[in-house]
Order: C-alpha cells, then structure tokens, then sequence
C-alpha cells in the first residue's frame, strides 16, 4: 500500500485509456507494469442514416466518466488526489473517418471500421496502389467521399481516427502512432511514415477533382512507439477531468489503435509472434518474416506500434449475436421467474460448446450484425439456419455460434497458414471470447491450427497496452520494444496454453465447407430482408 501510494505522488505511473467498441476503459498501471485501479464506461455504435457511428460528445462522456472511476478507487483505497501521472495514452478502434476543415469543425459523421459503403472505392485504390486497401480503411472512406462527391471534400483540412481525434483534442498535437496509421494508409516500414510513393499516386489520381490538398497534409504526422506526442494542455485536462483536480503538462505517447495495444499486450511485436483479438470485431495480427507472395484481399499489411510489417486478418463480426442468444435465454429464464445471472449464462454457453456434435451436425449460423468483406457480404443479417434431422441440443447450438464467431477469421488463416507457409508458433489470445476457461481457446485453436495461449493479464486488455506504451515512452524507450515487453513486462508471466485439438479441427474443417456452400443463404437474406 506505501509503495503504490509513493509511486503515485511521484508520478511513476502510467495512464492508458483505451475507446472500444463496447466500452471505454482507463488503466493506470505502476512501474512494476502492474494495473492499480481501473475503471470502465460502457458504450455502444449506432446505425444513422445507414452508417455505424459515434457521437464525438459521446466519446468525452465516456473517457471522463471511465477516468473518474478510476480516480475513485485511487482515492478510496490509497488516500491519494490524483492530479498527475507520469505519462498518459489514448487508443481507439482503429480505421474510419472523421473529417474537419480549417477551424477544426467536424465535416461528416465519423464513420467507424464496421460501415462497408466503401467496396467501389476500395476496390479503385487496391487496383490503383497494386496494395489491399480495406473498406474500413480510411483512404477507402476518403475516396468513397470524392466519388459520391460529397461537398464537404473540398473543405477537409484534416482526417484522423477517433484516437488521433482524441488525442489532437487534448495536446493540440495531429499526430498519429504508425500502428493506427497504417489502417489509414499504407506504410513504408523503412521511412517509418505513410508510403510516399503511393502518396504521389493517389494525388495524381484525384487531381482532376480540383480540391486545394495534398494528401500528405490532411493526414496526421506518423510516430513510432516511445517518440514524445505532445503534452496535456489546461483544455484537454478538463475535458478528462472536469473536477479540475488533474494538472496540465502531462507527457503524451503516440495514440495507438487497438489492434497495436492489443500486440503491446500480448507481447507479440517480435518477429514470428502474433495475436487474436476477439470481441464484437475479432482480428489476429501475424508479425512478418517477409512479404506476402501476392496480394490476398482478405489479408491486411498494417505494422506494429514500432512499424514492423504486420499480416492482419480482421473480420468485422464476432461475439455479438452470441450476446443476442444469451439474451434471449436470460430473457426466457426471466419469464418463467428462474433466477439467473447472466454472466453465469455466458460461461455456460461457452463451457457446454465443447460437448457439441464436433462439426455442429447440420446447425449453421451466420453472426453478421455488420457486412463482412472477407466474404464479400455487404450488409448485417444474423441469420440461423439448421438441417431438419439435425440435433437439436443446447450445447450444439452453443458450439455451431463459437465456430461461427471465429469462421471468417479461419478463412484468413487458411490463407496465411496453408497457402502462404507463414510460421507461428502460438497465438496469444485476449478479448471477451477467451474470459470462459479454455472453451474460446480450444474454438481458437481448432481454426488456427496452432497453439493458442491466454497470459493472466488478458483482461486486461488494450488500454493497459496503451499504458504499456505510455510506460515505454516515459522511461525513454532505451531499448526495443519487443525487448522492453520481453524482459521488463512478461518475463515470468503464467501463461495458459492449448495445443489443437484432432477432433475439433476436423469438425471445424466440416463446419466450414458448410459454411462456405451456405454463404448464398446470407447473401440473399442481404438482398431480400430490406
């Protein structure tokens, strides 16, 4: 208790912050890289005119209220104010669009990684920079503004992610860590900045629209990892903490994207490493050996926080139609006044998969709340469809959802792995679908085909990996960061680990020649449920 109580009235601390999909979270973690109080905001997209979006206004709400909570407990349990720390990070959902002109007025609703209006555009720029450019990017968004002309192109001064956002609101700084510019643009990992070749391209391309930018300067300057971002001015503390207890001049990393927080996390920013993110989106991030052989549009090249190429498959569905289910069930058990707890419903779920028919026995589903690129699906229908002599058990049901959570995703492994020959030898996974013991990562593995390991501070998620890098930046980055992670953050660390299992993988392997035949069921419940 005095040896935290003396680490946070010396500022030896470091604050990430992190805006996720569902909820913003605020870890303050001390030199021992440990989490000491943390606290969470609960959020949630909506769907206006036809795009997924946040309100920015919403965005402060929830980052001030998260760092209260958090302040709270620093304040219960040690008895300490807290009015600075030694270095602070914010990091965000990558990708999307939030546009502003000259006097920094919000031009377009800021559209977020989960909108797919942008196929045309993005299939223009991956034939144009001969590089996959996904739909969620933000240069797919950019361009998809130029080719529906919408007016307020012209008057675009500056485009960011919700990070750079944040963290151009609260240092006056337009800077961005290359890990979250690389889902804007893609990156030279030698010039760690965007690729200027490909820069002049899109520019030439554009010209005879006739708008008075250069790309270059719309878009936030790149950093790297342990590089100085700017400090916390007076305004950007208030909006944090409108008490006014927290002092201005706080040092401020790189803001990150989520996927870069979630490598920090896992330690997996060296070569051969990677990891799985699954929540409401799920990711794996694969760092590099060497390039691709060819271009794989269901394959992203984004990098780490330090600019390491990165093979990323990202899918924009995951847990969210099993949260549905489990919501009807509790809502079922409510009804006939069965009293439940609903977290305890959600392990069950998970937990009783494993005794599921091993290829799901005929039961198909379909998680797309949102369309889903990698399979060429334009639009979110949740669909559930089953064979008539198919079993029809609750842990079967459970099963066939896990596997369809993560089916999009084996689809990029089977690239990587059996096509492409990348080597790994295990993934770290983190994210809500690994919180049941070993029933998300045997489902993981089974698609992988390679190991999968949870470390005890999963969890903990990307916004202690934003505090991570805050840390990095605060001791002065003296050596690399996958050796700061390595040897400084995870050394000693209990790792939990889980081979594949024959039987699963070969259920899964059926699942998904199911899966794939059944792909025209999604596609016309796109085009006929309006």
């Amino acid at each position: 208790m005095e040896t935290i109580k003396s680490w946070l009235e010396s500022k030896q601390t470091s604050l990430g912050i992190e805006l996720g999909s569902t909820r913003i979270k605020a870890v303050l973690a001390g030199p021992n890289h440990a989490p000491i109080a943390i606290g969470i905001h609960e959020w949630e997209n909506r769907l206006e005119n036809g795009a997924w979006t946040y309100a920015l206004d919403d965005a402060w709400v929830g980052i001030a209220d998260a760092y209260a909570k958090l302040a709270a407990k620093v304040k219960d349990i040690y008895g300490v104010t807290i009015t600075s720390v030694g270095a602070m990070g914010f990091s965000a959902m990558m990708h999307g669009y939030l546009a502003f002109d000259k006097d920094g007025k919000q031009l377009a609703p800021f559209r977020t990684w989960r909108n797919t209006m942008t196929e045309k555009a993005a299939d223009e720029l991956t034939a144009l920079l001969s590089f996959n450019i996904p739909l969620r990017w933000s240069i797919a968004h950019l361009y998809h503004s130029i080719l529906i002309q919408e007016p307020h192109v012209k008057d675009i001064a500056y485009v960011t992610t919700l990070a750079g956002y944040v963290h151009w609101k609260l240092t006056g700084e337009k800077v961005l860590g290359i890990g979250d510019a690389s889902g804007m643009f893609p990156i030279d990992s030698n010039a760690l900045d965007f690729d200027a070749g490909m820069v002049k391209q899109f520019d030439a391309h554009v010209a005879p629209h006739g708008y008075n930018w250069k790309l270059k300067d719309v878009l936030p300057k790149v950093l790297a990892a342990g590089e100085n971002a700017g400090v916390l001015t007076e305004a950007g503390a208030r909006l944090i903490d409108p008490s006014g207890a927290l002092c201005a001049g706080i040092p401020l990393c790189a803001p990150e994207g989520d996927a870069g927080t979630g490598m920090a996390a896992t330690n997996s920013v060296a070569v051969r490493t990677g990891n799985v993110s699954a929540g409401t989106s799920v990711f794996a991030m694969i760092v590099m050996e060497k390039a691709l052989s060819k271009l794989h549009r269901e394959v992203d090249m984004v990098t780490t926080p330090c600019g390491k190429p990165v093979a990323m498959v990202h899918a924009n569905n995951c847990t969210s139609d099993i949260n549905a289910w489990v919501g009807l069930f509790y809502d079922a058990m409510q009804t006939i006044g069965l009293p439940v707890d609903k977290s305890a419903l959600f392990e069950a779920f998970f937990s009783k998969a494993e005794e599921g028919i091993s290829d799901c026995g005929g039961l198909l589903a379909y998680n797309y709340y949102a369309g889903e690129p990698v399979t060429g699906i334009d639009g979110g229908r949740p669909v559930f469809a089953r064979l008539p002599d198919s079993d029809m058990d609750f842990a079967t049901f459970a099963r066939t959802h896990l596997f369809s959570a993560v089916a999009t995703l084996k689809l990029g492994f089977d690239i990587l792995f059996q096509e492409e020959k990348v080597q790994l030898d295990k993934l770290l996974g983190h994210g809500g679908f690994f919180k049941t013991k070993d029933a998300g990562q045997k489902i993981m593995a089974a698609a992988a085909g390679v190991p999968v390991a949870v470390m005890e501070t999963a969890d903990e998620g990307g916004a202690w990996g934003m505090a991570l890098l805050a840390e990095y930046m605060r001791v002065g980055a003296a050596e690399t960061l996958a050796d700061f992670l390595a040897g400084k953050v995870f050394a000693g660390q209990n790792v939990h680990e889980i081979a594949p299992d024959t039987a699963d993988v070969v259920g899964f392997t059926k699942f998904m020649e199911r899966y794939v035949a059944g792909l025209s069921i999604e596609k016309a419940a796109v085009k006929d449920l309006a």
